[in-house]
């Protein structure tokens, strides 16, 4: 499986935790190129010191700042000369009954969840055009697909993540640059920690008590990667066995 993965430049957004420093951890052992992205540095520098990584593997990116994504996915290039796999994967998930009016809490969602994916886009597309090659990977879930009450915001968020990566993925055809959507359950991150409702956090984590680890995530981020160029992987869903939602 690392021959599809060796020596690529991969740039991965909300690196410092869950989903996305287990894609690096996996990605690291591969043999890929990694230049990490988070708001949290002190944990992205830990994290390169553990991988052996350089300190300019990482740098400080809020997503909800386009100018910062695209500093992010310059830097990539400056160091490495091109950019082969753009991993959008900063989220958060406070969930709240939507007559509750968390207007904040649902900016923050639409900002992160939403816009911070079409960033990376943004910032990316256009090198992987120029090269004519790339692969954009976008983090939606399972809400993508179902919605549940007190969740509408968020499941609104990663479906519009699918409907982005659907439209991108007919649009860059012509440059040979493929594009997968990988939709977990309840996997063991930091996820419900953003939820501000404390009745609805408990009944979150009554779910997560059969969230599986974060690393099979990473597995499914390899599995795409890895596959021969002509072989493009458009959506994975996968969740925990016993998980009904």
């Amino acid at each position: 499986m690392t021959d599809g993965i060796k020596n690529k430049v991969v740039v991965i957004t909300g690196a410092s935790s869950g989903l996305g420093e287990a894609a690096a951890r996996r990605l690291a052992r591969d043999g890929a190129k990694l230049v990490l992205g988070a708001r949290r540095l002190d944990r992205l520098n830990a994290i390169a010191g553990e991988l052996g990584l350089a300190s300019d593997a990482v740098v400080e990116t809020d997503v909800t700042k386009v100018d910062q994504v695209r500093r992010l996915v310059d830097h990539a290039v400056r160091l490495h000369g091109r950019i082969d796999v753009i991993i959008n994967n900063a989220g958060l998930m406070p969930h709240s009954p939507l007559e509750r009016g968390k207007v904040e809490d649902w900016d923050r969602m639409i900002d992160v969840n939403l816009k911070g994916v079409l960033y990376g886009i943004a910032a990316a597309l256009p090198y992987m055009k120029e090269q004519r090659s790339g692969q954009i990977i976008n983090v939606s879930s399972v809400a993508g697909h179902k919605v549940n009450p007190g969740g509408a915001v968020y499941a609104a968020t990663k479906h519009g993540v699918r409907v982005i990566s659907e439209g991108l993925r007919q649009e860059v055809k012509p440059y040979n640059i493929r594009t997968t959507i990988i939709s977990p359950g309840a996997v063991a991150t930091e996820l419900p920690d953003s939820i501000t409702e404390p009745d609805v956090a408990e009944r979150v984590r009554k779910v997560y008590e059969m969230a599986i680890p974060a690393d099979f995530f990473a597995s499914m981020v390899a599995f795409a990667m890895s596959q021969p160029e002509d072989v493009d992987v458009n959506e994975i869903l996968f969740r925990p066995t016993r998980q009904e939602y």
